[in-house]
């Protein structure tokens, strides 16, 4: 949902005619596979941020690597950028040219399993696979691949946001669940990195310098990627809160008795009454944590018990679990639809949705503080949040059309993410920097840091032709 520019766009720096030959060339190579129109092109411009959208100059369907390939050699050849798509869900802007205009690589058609090792509980996959297809073919097989941010990402995406979600707090983000991958960088050459093992200590860690590299480093062609077992019971649990204090004192004292919670998700009174409306719930309006376990029949009893245990000393509660599939599912699919709930808070209103992530010590106060700042500023703002992780998000309801409402929702933002560092946090937990946050680089990397992530991009990419003006314009 555009809402605002938050950097100049001007005219293309680059003469129409030199990209039209690029165009040109692109066609001569890739034939059909080459798409200029319109609709198209805008559509590759546009995510699911608060970014205002801008088309891209053409898209590329690729179908193979060799087709990435040979477009980033003809790209280099005329100076025109090039941007990754998986399938336009990224939130900061991502996938959004910048004034040189670019050349978009559309990833979907590269969407086989290339092999599931069942035994060593691994797979190797094309990075336009989704993880709601992976899952798919898995289940038969008795694995599933647990990184879930809600949305129906691609797996290249994922892993090039270095995303998270709503099982981070048992399984990891992509960082930790990516053990190899391949990938097109700025030279046109193929770069392969990592194994099927589970660690290595061979030279520096290159699978994790791409994940996360937003697009700037290489574009991902293939992963290699870690898979669990589908657990023998699940159970979800919701409860109430008085506060949002009381919910997150709970967080803290379900991680500090090492129950193995899978998912534990916060949502504040306004996102309630959003999804009871939405989804056609019937939870009571007050802060809430959605929870669910992975175990053994046994396990997972003794863990709902422990947990409602904790909920009765912080006076929170009733406290309602269930195994049963459907009620899960019901749950989860209202949480992760919380997103479309909010829109129905203020008809005719646009998210601006933003995340940071702190010490989960620090969340409650960091939330309290947000709060505050909404409300003095009359602001409508949910907050949802991985509550497990110390990463919550403010999703502000603003009119598009009231420039002034915008001015002072991007000086909100800005206010919450030093709130956020200054409590020994991040500018994001699991967006991504996209457009609008590499200002906020320094004060977590150092001068120092932000010199030598500049001298890698410069280094592996000296034309600045992948994404450039992301990840704070490195």
């Amino acid at each position: 949902m555009a809402i605002v520019d938050l950097e100049a766009r001007g005219p293309n720096l680059y003469s129409s005619a030199v990209t039209q030959h690029a165009i040109a060339d692109l066609t001569a190579a890739l034939g059909n596979k080459i798409s200029t129109s319109p609709s198209i092109c805008l559509a590759h411009g546009t995510d699911e941020s608060y970014h205002r959208p801008k088309a891209v100059d053409a898209v590329l369907f690729a179908s193979e690597a060799e087709d990435i390939q040979r477009a980033v050699v003809i790209c280099a050849a005329h100076n025109l950028p090039v941007i990754a798509f998986g399938t336009g869900s990224s939130l900061e802007g991502h996938i959004i040219p910048g004034d040189r205009g670019a050349l978009s690589i559309d990833t979907r058609q590269m969407n086989q399993i290339l092999a599931v090792n069942a035994a060593d509980f691994d797979c190797r996959v094309e990075a336009g696979v989704t993880r709601d297809a992976l899952n798919t073919d898995l289940r038969d097989q008795g694995l599933f691949f647990p990184v879930d941010p809600g949305a129906a990402a691609s797996l290249g995406g994922m892993a090039a946001t270095r995303a998270s979600g709503t099982n981070a707090v048992r399984y990891g983000t992509m960082k930790d669940v990516v053990l190899g991958l391949s990938a097109v960088v700025p030279s046109g050459e193929i770069l392969r990195v990592g194994s099927r093992a589970l660690k290595s200590s061979a030279g520096y860690d290159l699978t994790r310098l791409l994940v996360g590299s937003e697009g700037t480093l290489g574009i991902i062609t293939e992963l290699q990627l870690k898979l669990f077992a589908i657990p023998e019971a699940i159970s979800a649990a919701v409860c109430p809160f008085p506060s949002i204090e009381a919910a997150v004192q709970t967080a803290i004292m379900v991680k500090q008795m090492s129950l193995p919670v899978a998912r534990m998700e916060l949502l504040d009174a306004t996102s309630i009454a959003a999804i009871n409306a939405y989804s056609k719930m019937t939870l009571a309006v007050q802060p809430t944590l959605f929870f669910e376990f992975h175990g053994s029949d046994a396990g997972v009893a003794e863990q709902a018990q422990a947990l409602g245990d904790i909920v009765a000393e912080v006076g929170g509660g009733p406290f309602a679990w269930s195994s049963l599939a459907q009620e899960r599912r019901r749950l989860w699919d209202a949480r992760h639809k919380a997103y479309y709930a909010q829109l129905g808070l203020r008809p005719g209103a646009h998210i601006m949705t933003t995340d940071v992530c702190v010490p989960i010590s620090a969340l409650a106060e960091t939330i309290r503080e947000t709060v505050a700042d909404a409300r003095e500023n009359k602001f409508l703002c949910p907050i949802v949040g991985h509550v497990g992780d110390g990463n919550f998000h403010c999703l502000l309801l603003l009119d598009p059309d009231d420039a002034q409402e915008i001015r002072r929702a991007v000086a909100f933002a800005e206010r919450l993410v030093h709130r956020a560092q200054a409590a020994g946090g991040t500018c994001t937990g699991e967006h991504g920097v996209g457009i609008a946050k590499g200002k906020y680089l320094a004060a977590e990397v150092g001068a120092t840091g932000l010199a030598l992530m500049r001298q890698i991009k410069a280094t592996l990419d000296p034309q600045n032709l992948f994404n450039p003006g992301k990840l704070g314009s490195l």
